[in-house]
């Protein structure tokens, strides 16, 4: 965004020492009564939406600790619950799967993440739009607006399965996979992952909580259902990639009618009855896709904002680096051990997913409310203390039993590398927070944040190769990186929102 749009308007908040105590006593209440997640089509040019003329009276629910508790205690539960079928579906696999079987499916879903990965992306340049477009007072035209770009990205994704599905085989033999199958069927379920973000970024904008969680609960009973369900047959790991492609299949109908149906209440004029006849139903749908000048925003302005989903996706790109980097070196330097330090980054890493889910709640919050001159500190204090809970009892099961853990979950076969389990379970807590800030930070349009996190993905990359494969070193180097970038990126937060309170 451009530095206009991030200036306060007048009435701005400010913040002063009564205005704190009352913030800091509101917390401990709060926590004490309550406290116990290319071949893709651009989804649309009107992703770039005009921002300026924006009212400053957004019906924004009570700013305070327990209301935020309240929205995003949902998602937070909906967290946990779909890392614990995560879990029971990966010790299920690894258990029932051969050693080759079970390479072969770590290969097909890292080509999911690939491929997936502009998904997280449009989900912040849906976010930072449509919640400047409401913001405006032309939320009405949202729907309209989505069901045209989504059509737009139903037709994209149907091409590009078409060509995966031509290229699969020269692909499957390039990857030294059996068949084609997995390859066309995990590309596919990426391609409907990306297209399902853009309704999970409606729902987000707008701040349907309890619709998104219900989603991602949907995400991991259907990837439970048919991963298990393809794991007993004689397809090995192309079955479960149809697993996978059939979960987000249902994940991304039900997105889909939760997003229309949010939305629907923002429109004010009275729907045209349905037709039963398909041609004039597909008449309809094509017309969806009709541009529409009202949505478009000045030729400067919409480069301006084609920049921020480049510097999320960079941003977003970077942090899965940070994330695996470590267990791609380990699996080159020393392969004897990389199935036990898969296992410990496993049970390390699930606490990064938590806060993916928790910046889902933290994303928009922040968009409107420092769009309107104010600041999200209290809805960044809820992501934190639920993300608190998981983290804490991460630590003290790797600190205190990581040999218990580890045999329970994956069996002792998986041990080796336990010692590696507290050093990278706190590296990962330290990710965890920079995961949310950097979720907070995309939200108010501060686009240095790309460029910090670009630098510790170079510095974790250098500093786990220089640990040459030793188990308990790359989670220390890891840990020392990580630390230190958590760090930067606070300090960045904390100088940003002193000029902010100050003003």
């Amino acid at each position: 965004m451009s530095d206009r749009f991030d200036e306060p308007h007048e009435g701005a908040h400010e913040i002063g020492a009564a205005e704190a105590i009352e913030a800091a006593f509101e917390g401990v209440s709060g926590a004490v009564s309550l406290g116990p997640s290319s071949g893709m089509p651009a989804l649309g040019g009107e992703l770039l939406l005009p921002t300026d003329h924006l009212d400053d009276h957004d019906d924004i629910a009570s700013d305070t600790v327990r209301q935020g508790i309240m929205q995003a205690g949902p998602l937070a539960i909906a967290g946990v619950a779909t890392n614990a079928l995560n879990v029971v579906v990966t010790i299920l696999i690894a258990r029932a799967l051969s050693t080759r079987d079970y390479g072969l499916l770590n290969q097909l879903t890292a080509l999911f993440l690939i491929i997936s990965m502009p998904g997280s992306a449009i989900i912040v340049a849906v976010v930072r739009r449509v919640t400047a477009w409401d913001g405006r007072g032309d939320g009405h035209r949202v729907r309209a607006w989505a069901r045209r770009v989504h059509s737009e990205g139903t037709v994209g994704v149907i091409v590009f399965i078409g060509v995966i599905a031509a290229l699969g085989g020269l692909i499957a033999s390039g990857l030294n996979q059996p068949n084609a199958l997995g390859v066309i069927a995990i590309l596919s379920a990426a391609a409907i992952w990306v297209l399902l973000s853009f309704d999970r970024g409606l729902l987000q904008a707008h701040r349907s909580y309890r619709s998104l969680a219900v989603n991602l609960l949907v995400e991991g009973g259907a990837r439970t259902v048919f991963m298990i369900g393809f794991a007993f047959t004689d397809l090995g790991a192309s079955g479960l990639a149809v697993g996978i492609m059939l979960g987000e299949l249902v994940t991304a109908i039900h997105a889909r009618f939760a997003a229309d149906a949010a939305w629907a209440s923002r429109e004010t004029d009275v729907a045209a009855p349905r037709s039963a006849s398909i041609a004039v139903w597909l008449k309809s749908w094509m017309a969806r896709m009709a541009p529409d000048p009202e949505l478009r925003a000045p030729r400067a302005e919409r480069r301006h904002l084609a920049i921020d989903l480049i510097v999320a996706l960079c941003s977003l790109a970077m942090l899965a680096v940070l994330q695996n980097v470590d267990i791609l070196i380990v699996g080159k330097d020393n392969p004897k051990l990389s199935g036990s330090y898969a296992a410990v980054s496993v049970a390390s890493k699930a606490i990064v997913y938590g806060a993916v889910v928790l910046g889902s709640y933290l994303l928009p919050e922040a968009a409107i409310r420092w769009r309107e001159g104010g600041h999200a500190l209290r809805q960044l204090f809820v992501a934190l203390l639920l993300l608190a809970i998981p983290a804490t009892a991460l630590l003290i099961a790797a600190v205190f039993f990581p040999d218990l853990l580890l045999s329970l979950v994956f069996s002792r076969r998986y041990l080796g590398a336990e010692q590696a389990f507290a050093p990278l379970g706190l590296a990962m807590v330290c990710l965890s927070v920079t995961v949310v800030l950097t979720m907070y930070l995309l939200a108010v349009g501060r686009r240095w944040i790309a460029g910090l996190l670009v630098l510790g993905a170079i510095a974790a990359a250098m500093a786990v190769n220089a640990a040459h494969g030793n188990t308990i070193a790359t989670a220390r180097n890891d840990l020392a990186v990580q630390l230190v970038l958590a760090i930067a990126v606070l300090v960045g937060f904390v100088k940003i929102h002193h000029r902010r309170l100050t003003s």
